[in-house]
């Protein structure tokens, strides 16, 4: 059985005439195109260890296996603003699962998208806690800390934003959570 102890995250972005090659360029720029990536769902196991980009490649090796929760957005469309995000709630008590969640928007800056893939994840959260969720409510801006039934949740994302160029070159972002044993 493998449950995830670890996890890192990290984000690219890539620029090609070709397709594929952008997602390749992008894959490259977040450092993980080494790696079989194997896309799951979005649940961070109990105790789930949050380490950098930095840490968690020593963990790998070319070639390896690796499960991820991936966002990918892409454009040949000149001019066009795309993002690509993944967002996190974490309860403070380590004993119950968190959430990552997967953005891709058009027309939204790294801070609007990052900021919905949290509002995102703490509602994936708040929902199986059986809460309804109002994030205009139980959002503390000054602590960066969501209240769901009683429960601190610590929230943050990674967000990859970029404008398709004048050219109109395949252009890919992409923000992805690695999730490791």
């Amino acid at each position: 059985m493998f449950v995830p102890s670890k996890l890192f995250l990290t984000k690219g972005i890539g620029r090609h005439t070709e397709r594929l090659t952008s997602f390749e360029m992008a894959l490259r720029d977040a450092k993980i195109a080494e790696y079989n990536l194997v896309r799951v769902s979005s649940i961070i196991p109990p105790r789930c260890k949050i380490i950098t980009l930095e840490q968690g490649l020593q963990y790998l090796q070319k070639g390896q296996i690796v499960f991820s929760v991936l966002s990918a957005n892409e454009s040949n469309e000149p001019h066009r603003l795309i993002a690509a995000s993944i967002g996190l709630a974490n309860p403070k008590d380590e004993a119950i699962h968190g959430y990552l969640s997967e953005h891709h928007g058009f027309g939204q800056t790294e801070k609007v998208a990052g900021d919905y893939a949290e509002d995102l994840a703490a509602y994936m959260l708040a929902t199986t806690l059986g809460v309804e969720f109002d994030p205009n409510k139980s959002y503390d801006e000054q602590k960066e800390i969501w209240t769901i039934k009683g429960q601190a949740v610590t929230t943050r994302s990674i967000t990859q934003s970029a404008t398709v160029d004048k050219d109109g070159y395949w252009t890919t972002v992409i923000a992805v959570a690695v999730l490791l044993p």
